[in-house]
């Protein structure tokens, strides 16, 4: 049986807390690799919650690569190996823990610019310009340019040609979408804001065409730094704003459709 190391909260998500609990005893060696979880009963009877409770619980652990199904038999633990990068996607709707990715995010972009700069071709040059001028298109119609920001710069990623960069950068981007809605909606209520981005990487585009990898790093590092200033800069109350909320819900649900188990 499962020890319970913390009552479950009424009001909080039952679901998390028992993942939670689970995640932890799995992680202490308290429920063994290769060991078979308690049965959906057990579990519903240990933490006294409904079976849709404990199921939802136990499909998180599945995307978290902690158990997995072995049909006829039940759900067993798996294995230790490589953790998967895995953020809580709750942390998207916190401005400290946005800010945080975007400080991972600014060393990961200012790398690939600067590769970018090394190994580009003129195909990818083609598809940067191309990037940058569908964002400021959409910025221009009144969007908030969200998809158009991610595809310039997975153009700018894809010219450094290193798929691990790539990867990290779109699983970081994921994170990223909401606050790039709530200070896009920001930018466009404020003229020269929305200039300055878009110099922004009109400057980093002109410096990876020319070849400079200096000056694309330098470019891609202060792009994200005024990107930083202007997430902690953005209206307080306008995170809670209707289309600042809707930004943030659309993200959470953009997220756990891409992260849901597999039926």
């Amino acid at each position: 049986m499962v020890a319970a190391a913390k009552p479950i909260t009424p009001g909080a998500c039952l679901s998390d807390q028992v993942a939670d609990l689970l995640a932890a005893e799995i992680r202490a060696g308290r429920l063994a690799a290769g060991g078979k979880l308690p049965t959906e009963a057990a579990l519903v009877a240990q933490f006294l919650v409904s079976r849709t409770v404990v199921r939802e619980a136990v499909s998180r652990l599945k995307s978290l690569g902690l158990v997995d199904s072995r049909q006829g038999s039940g759900v067993y633990v798996k294995e230790p190996g490589f953790a998967p990068l895995n953020f809580d996607a709750r942390a998207a709707v916190s401005k400290q823990a946005v800010v945080q990715m975007a400080e991972v995010s600014r060393a990961l972009e200012a790398e690939v610019a600067e590769l970018a700069a090394r190994r580009r071709t003129q195909a990818d040059i083609k598809r940067m310009r191309r990037a940058a001028v569908l964002l400021d298109e959409a910025l221009r119609a009144g969007g908030d340019g969200v998809d158009a920001s991610v595809q310039y710069h997975r153009a700018i990623a894809r010219a450094a040609r290193n798929p691990f960069l790539l990867g990290t950068l779109d699983y970081l981007g994921q994170f990223l979408r909401g606050a790039t809605c709530v200070t896009r909606a920001n930018e466009a209520r404020c003229d020269d804001v929305a200039r300055q981005v878009r110099d922004e990487h009109e400057m980093i585009v002109a410096a990876i065409a020319a070849g400079n990898a200096a000056a694309a790093r330098q470019a891609a590092a202060q792009h994200m730094n005024n990107a930083i200033g202007r997430i902690k800069q953005a209206d307080p109350a306008f995170w809670g704003q209707a289309r600042g909320a809707a930004c943030i819900a659309k993200n959470l649900q953009r997220i756990g459709s891409q992260n849901s188990p597999n039926p």
